[in-house]
């Protein structure tokens, strides 16, 4: 088609779309090409504005390295990452659900845990928690058999991927659920930590007078066979950032009550002081349990990143 008007040129795509053989992906593209024209319209998009909306997805693809995820940190502080989860859980975004975001910092193979066992596999600081878990089916009838990885930041807000002080697969572990759906380990009671900011994500915050903080958290993701693979983010209760998580992510459904011991005997006996426990229920639905590319493959050299927080504009 020769172009007459700017109108010709949405209209020319998706006639030459319409080439296209797979029906799905004619409908993801028809979608894309539709809404990708209007918003350059409707924003009234200048060519200058234009050229640093490239720069900035080139960016994106320059940051993200084997240890750093910057378009999946990108995604979820645009609410985007949010939005896919609780569309496509919770019978189709019309109930409530424990499945959450994967995160940017998940990695394949982690260590075994046995029953009851410790994920900390270098000192940091932090008190002791002990971590209870359950894992039903729709019909509240335990899931057996589930393989749970788990994983969390220090209780200085770093995940071990991001510190070379830690051990590697420092704080994560894999656990298998017995005969009632039930895992347990031990760790320390993760922080909140501020996102990173030296990219354009720290620019999209710092623009818009936003925080970079994230409540405190475990992940875990539940993979079997015949159900759909679940990844969770179990956010402390106590935490002060419940309101205006960085990343949009903070369901009442996954807000777990991280319950501090004072003066009570702990369920180890190398423990003395306070401690905390976490006990938290999981739901996970019938569907395929293919696992996503992690976001991440490796542990970052050098030293320790910078903590750097933002304030929110009042």
């Amino acid at each position: 088609m020769i172009i007459a008007s700017q109108q010709d040129v949405t209209a020319a795509v998706l006639a030459e779309l319409e080439r296209a053989t797979n029906p799905r992906f004619k409908e993801i593209m028809r979608a894309a090409v539709v809404h990708l024209h209007d918003f350059a319209r409707d924003a009234r998009l200048t060519e200058a504005e234009f050229h640093q909306a490239c720069a900035i997805v080139a960016q994106l693809g320059r940051l993200t390295t084997e240890s750093h995820n910057e378009v999946v940190l990108a995604a979820g502080s645009l609410g985007l990452s949010s939005l896919i989860c609780l569309l496509n859980n919770g019978d189709q975004g019309q109930t409530e659900t424990t499945a959450n975001l994967m995160g940017p910092f998940w990695r394949q193979d982690a260590p075994r845990v046995e029953p009851g066992g410790s994920i900390v596999r270098s000192p940091v600081p932090g008190l002791p928690i002990f971590v209870n878990a359950w894992v039903r089916d729709a019909e509240g009838r335990p899931v057996e058999g589930a393989e749970v990885d788990v994983w969390h930041t220090s209780g200085e807000g770093f995940y071990e991927n991001q510190d070379p002080a830690q051990a590697e697969m420092n704080l994560r572990g894999k656990l298998t659920t017995d005969a009632r759906g039930h895992i347990a380990f031990r760790s320390v009671k993760p922080a909140g930590y501020p996102i990173p900011l030296d990219g354009p994500v720290g620019a999209l915050l710092r623009a818009q007078g936003r925080h970079n903080m994230r409540p405190a958290h475990i992940h875990f993701m539940i993979n079997k066979p015949g159900y759909k693979t679940q990844f969770s983010q179990v956010y402390s209760s106590d935490d002060p950032f419940l309101e205006s998580d960085a990343q949009f992510a903070v369901t009442r459904a996954l807000i777990g009550q991280y319950v501090l011991h004072s003066n009570e005997a702990a369920p180890a006996p190398d423990v003395s002081g306070d401690w905390y426990s976490l006990d938290f229920h999981f739901v996970i639905e019938a569907g395929d349990n293919r696992l996503p590319k992690p976001p991440i493959s490796g542990k970052a050299g050098g030293e320790r990143p910078v903590r750097e927080v933002l304030e929110r504009r009042q």
